[in-house]
């Protein structure tokens, strides 16, 4: 009986001793700021859609180059297009006016509604 109730001594309050030992928390904690803050930008740009397996979104990308892309969603299937300015040229028939407001946003007027 003697042998069963013996216990190791080890010393007291050695874990409160450990500087590594909340190491593990601030991994957790990294790791929810990360997945919050790709929530809010995912909320702030309203690319929600992109997540939904049944929506369609295009997305055009301008670098500061004038570099074209085009980033289409249609379903599952994700399609990015690199447009040239050869691709881009050509002879067409005026449709309407484009305006950028003071706010950032831009309306498209058409021809015969001016």
């Amino acid at each position: 009986m003697k042998y069963l109730l013996r216990h190791q001594k080890r010393g007291a309050g050695l874990s409160d001793n450990d500087p590594m030992s909340g190491v593990a928390n601030l991994f957790d904690l990294g790791l929810v700021f990360v997945v919050g803050l790709l929530l809010a930008l995912f909320g702030a740009f309203h690319l929600e859609d992109l997540l939904q397996q049944d929506s369609q979104v295009t997305i055009t990308k301008q670098s500061a180059s004038g570099a074209m892309e085009i980033i289409i969603k249609d379903g599952k299937k994700i399609e990015a297009m690199k447009v040239s300015p050869e691709q881009a040229k050509g002879k067409g028939q005026r449709l309407g006016t484009a305006y950028r407001l003071e706010d950032g946003s831009m309306i498209y007027v058409p021809e015969g509604n001016q």
